[in-house]
């Protein structure tokens, strides 16, 4: 089955995540790819839509972030777009307030998540604003740093507005923040665009090379239960559980009922609800794991 790449641009306010949309676009169209895109904006009215040009199927999500207030609407906006359109990409533009983990939530809807490949999160960084960060807000600075450390790409804009030794000790924070993602010292979000096609979310890599503070970016991973398991089994699962996993949803039908829970978990706190249709048993993971192969095995054991 053909997955729809998903790319996610996420950054700080006025930072050139709009900017660098045009470019993909065009470079896409280039292309004859098929792609779509969604736009979300904090108020209830759309700012930059006229970004895209008509024959680009859009959706845009208003009046609040696709991270918290408006998940629900995002997951009916997506599965309308995978319904309607057979897609190459998918471009997320998020607000400039959303953060990483947040919107990987948003996206991946056990509905469909089987449907996606997440490409990864382009980061757009305000070079200029970067250097004199410690001036916001302790929110605001914390914001910064969760967009760069789960970034795949760094865009570092306004780098022509930097001298030199600007320039090189903004590349050695982002780099000590984040060492494993590409930065790229730029003005106007311009990039080499062949750069998003060899982007993944989710490389796997040697167990030894990682170290949990310094290399591990999110990644997702999709699970399919065939078969009812025993709801015992899954809690113990659940308390095996690393910490470097956020989070957790979808659907899982229990031995004893006879239609499946919808599965919430959140930095380890697990919440079940009762469903009364059957749904699709998938379990969506995202975490800071290079591997999740362990993880799959351990699931796979509660089916036996």
């Amino acid at each position: 089955m053909k997955k729809t790449e998903v790319y996610i641009l996420s950054g700080f306010l006025g930072t050139g995540k709009t900017t660098l949309l045009k470019q993909i676009l065009q470079y896409e169209k280039s292309n004859d790819r098929s792609i779509a895109v969604m736009m979300n904006e904090l108020g209830n009215v759309s700012i930059d839509s006229d970004a895209v040009e008509t024959d680009v199927p859009l959706k845009e999500l208003l009046g609040g972030c696709i991270c918290c207030t408006i998940q629900d609407k995002l997951e009916s906006q997506l599965q309308g777009l995978l319904f309607d359109n057979i897609l190459d990409a998918i471009y997320i533009e998020t607000t400039g307030a959303a953060h990483p983990v947040e919107v990987l939530d948003a996206v991946l809807s056990p509905l469909f998540a089987e449907k996606l490949e997440m490409k990864g999160i382009v980061t757009t960084v305000d070079g200029t604003m970067w250097l004199n960060r410690n001036t916001f807000n302790p929110q605001v600075q914390q914001l910064l740093l969760e967009q760069v450390k789960h970034a795949d790409i760094v865009i570092v804009n306004k780098s022509d507005m930097m001298t030199d030794a600007e320039q090189a000790k903004t590349n050695m924070d982002i780099q000590s923040l984040n060492p494993k993602a590409k930065c790229i010292l730029s003005s106007f979000s311009k990039i080499p665009m062949n750069m998003l096609q060899t982007m993944s979310a989710s490389k796997k890599a040697d167990r030894k090379e990682a170290h949990v503070q310094t290399d591990l970016r999110l990644s997702t991973f999709v699970f399919q239960f065939k078969n009812a398991i025993r709801q015992n089994d899954f809690e113990a699962f659940l308390r095996s559980l690393p910490d470097s996993i956020y989070r957790i949803k979808g659907y899982i039908l229990f031995s004893q009922s006879e239609y499946p829970d919808l599965f919430q978990y959140s930095y380890g706190m697990p919440l079940y609800m009762k469903e009364y249709m059957k749904m699709p048993l998938n379990l969506v993971f995202i975490g800071q794991v290079t591997d999740w192969s362990e993880i799959e095995s351990k699931l796979r054991c509660l089916e036996e």
